[in-house]
């Protein structure tokens, strides 16, 4: 059974996470390859984004865990997830799979159904996402917004922490799910793991709002506040409680 996230987790974790500096490889959305690189690197993973089918096998087998977003979907990125989520599996990799607007087209719903079926360790969408998506089986279910929801068999957590800032900005959801991924790498545990990484960017958000004048100020505000937070921010700021259906 699943321990339940505190605030001391997250903190603990984060920090474990620095000093590993887990590698986390990324079959992510087009358009925010470089922003979620760069928040693996300021929270102090390792990020690597190839989608090349000659080169899937050598990254995957040798990563920590690996991040699958639906954001800008074609054949050939099909094929490459597929490959992905075979080598992974083989080689007890955990990963997350975010499966981007499948609430607006039938063929991606069914990709997202076929992927949820190999038993990712995490899926992670939105509120008409998750709705669409329905049973996620074995995986930890987690639904973001303004509160962040999770949800395993035994256990279930509410995160209250972010900004409104981030849904102005393109890409920090899918940095999330990067994010998650490399606190995968650092905790066996699914929910442990995702409440951190989800309170240690709502914790990042609501800093960097501090200093930002708008959407523009706020993404490098928010870069540079994931590479300085410390546990102590966590400690003092975070909000994770129990919620009910």
């Amino acid at each position: 059974m699943s321990s339940f996230p505190t605030a001391q987790t997250a903190a603990d974790l984060l920090a474990r996470l620095r000093q590993r500096r887990p590698r986390v490889h990324c079959l992510m959305n087009t358009v925010v390859q470089k922003f979620t690189a760069d928040g693996i690197t300021a929270i102090g993973g390792i990020p690597s984004m190839t989608s090349s089918e000659e080169e899937i096998e050598s990254f995957v087998s040798t990563v920590d865990a690996l991040t699958i977003n639906l954001g800008t979907l074609d054949a050939a990125r099909r094929k490459v997830i597929r490959m992905a989520v075979e080598i992974a599996n083989a080689h007890g990799k955990p990963w997350i799979v975010d499966p981007v607007h499948c609430d607006y087209s039938p063929s991606r719903l069914d990709f997202a159904h076929e992927l949820i079926a190999l038993r990712p360790t995490i899926v992670r969408g939105n509120l008409a996402e998750i709705a669409i998506i329905g049973d996620v089986g074995t995986a930890l279910r987690i639904q973001t917004g303004p509160e962040d929801l999770l949800q395993n068999t035994h256990t279930k957590a509410k995160i209250s922490n972010g900004h409104p800032w981030m849904a102005k900005v393109t890409g920090t959801g899918c940095l999330s799910g990067g994010i998650i991924a490399a606190f995968m790498a650092v905790e066996s545990d699914a929910i442990l793991a995702a409440a951190a990484a989800l309170t240690v960017t709502g914790v990042s958000a609501e800093l960097a709002a501090i200093h930002a004048r708008g959407p523009g100020s706020f993404e490098a505000a928010f870069l540079d506040t994931l590479y300085a937070i410390e546990p102590s921010d966590i400690l003092s700021l975070a909000r994770i409680a129990h919620h009910e259906n």
